[in-house]
């Protein structure tokens, strides 16, 4: 028989051998009781709260951790009422010296020898360095709050601000939800004019009574209801930028009187006889194809010319799917932003399922998705119930149907996609990716990607 002495020997070589096995792992871990008073507290908890093992064991958690979610939305608690381990909560903590560190939660149930129930266990990583990787990466892609990394942003990230300091008229191609007021917006703010106003109006909204009064203003008695003279939305921008949306809607009439403005920089008030002179800088931006527009004679050949000194044409999201994981990420901030939550990111399948989708709206199809899956996530990641029924995998007769693509036929696609677009040339294929160039060799070969015939270098 052992004898109290070598029990309690043996009882102190497990529990030092336990705190060695709990103090090698990077994450941080500690256990409570039942009366939530800590009982085991590793090295790596010590290092990210700043309490030292010895303060922390027989204390409260709450008042070790002091976390955003302990006095609400403690994930521990909700562990230990239903049974169920939970993954990948978010909270921010405060630190021993005051610091804010945002963490990632997962918890379970503590039970003894004989399955009885004694108390939790969670296990906590610090998120600082992803969160400032993240803002450094946001910070890097974004320009005036545009997002994207494709080579086509990138290209009109480089010349945005050479079209700023000019003061040519700007034409803006691209479909719908791409983000061409955000365009207009950068231009603006990016040139002289940057402390004069920007006027932003939708031509396709409104009929040609009323868009010809909001542009142009009237004077008091030009109509029934004209009680008193309105300025014009020209004479709102003089000296600014005026930014006419939907300019492929107005009517043949109203391209006449908007043709003459752009050629004489002059405006006539409804029930005005004295023209006003205007001193604005246009931007126009359209969804349809104004050259096939002008073809059929439904948009004047010499308002078109006029309008299009410059021309922007923004890729759908569908031919830059490589922004994706990033406008995840920049959306995820901004909503976390507004509805004081903490979630932490999306799951590898949702993100292959957004990668998947074809985006016929674009940008801000994307952000309603989003959004959506904010409301319905309460926290952690957003998994694939929470997307829309459309986006979320369909089952018949048990079995699942094919879903988004998987990460590595994702990650094939990108990698198919670089060395397209730099004619098969590995190196710049690889910098593009933001990989070694070993690297990509490695999974070129691993996934079966076919080499192009070329490899893009230049021949002599």
């Amino acid at each position: 028989m052992i004898s109290n002495m070598e029990f309690i020997m043996l009882k102190d070589t497990f529990a030092k051998r336990q705190d060695a096995i709990l103090d090698s792992i990077n994450e941080g871990v500690f256990t409570i009781d039942l009366d939530w008073r800590i009982t085991s507290f590793n090295l790596a908890a010590e290092r990210i709260t700043g309490v030292s093992r010895s303060e922390a064991i027989g204390e409260p958690c709450c008042e070790v951790f002091r976390a955003s979610i302990c006095e609400n939305s403690c994930v521990l608690k909700q562990t230990l009422s239903t049974g169920s381990p939970l993954v990948n909560a978010t909270a921010h903590i405060i630190t021993n010296s005051g610091g804010r560190v945002p963490i990632r939660i997962s918890t379970a149930e503590l039970k003894d020898a004989n399955g009885q129930v004694i108390g939790g266990v969670e296990t906590f990583q610090d998120l600082s360095q992803i969160e400032q990787l993240q803002k450094e990466l946001t910070k890097q892609y974004t320009f005036e709050d545009i997002v994207g990394r494709s080579p086509a942003m990138m290209q009109l990230f480089e010349i945005l601000p050479q079209i700023a300091e000019s003061s040519s008229t700007v034409l803006i191609q691209g479909p719908s939800g791409t983000g061409k007021e955000l365009f207009a917006r950068a231009i603006h703010n990016l040139s002289p004019r940057k402390n004069k106003p920007m006027v932003a109006v939708n031509c396709g909204a409104l009929p040609d009574t009323l868009l010809e009064s909001e542009l142009f203003g009237h004077k008091a008695g030009a109509f029934t209801d004209a009680k008193r003279d309105k300025p014009g939305r020209f004479a709102q921008a003089d000296g600014g930028t005026i930014f006419l949306d939907e300019i492929g809607d107005i009517s043949q009439a109203m391209q006449v009187r908007l043709l003459r403005v752009l050629q004489e920089r002059i405006v006539e008030p409804l029930g005005s006889v004295k023209p006003v002179p205007v001193d604005v800088r246009i931007v126009a931006a359209t969804n349809k194809d104004l050259v096939e527009l002008v073809r059929k004679g439904e948009f004047r050949e010499d308002l078109y010319y006029r309008i299009m000194v410059i021309r922007l044409n923004l890729p759908g999201l569908k031919q830059r799917r490589e922004d994706i994981p990033l406008l995840v990420d920049h959306l995820m901030a901004k909503f976390n932003r507004l509805q004081g939550k903490d979630i932490a990111g999306v799951t590898d399948e949702v993100l292959a399922r957004l990668m998947d989708h074809d985006y016929p709206g674009n940008v801000r199809e994307l952000e309603n998705i989003i959004e959506q899956a904010f409301v319905l996530c309460r926290g952690g990641l957003i998994q694939l119930h929470h997307l829309p029924p459309e986006l979320r995998p369909t089952t018949t007769g048990g079995s699942t149907e094919s879903g988004p693509m998987s990460i590595l036929t994702m990650e094939k696609h990108l990698i198919n996609e670089a060395l397209r677009r730099h004619g098969g040339n590995r190196k710049r294929a690889s910098e593009d990716l933001g990989i070694d160039t070993s690297t990509l060799y490695r999974k070129i070969k691993a996934l079966d990607i076919e080499i192009p015939e070329t490899d893009g270098r230049r021949r002599r």
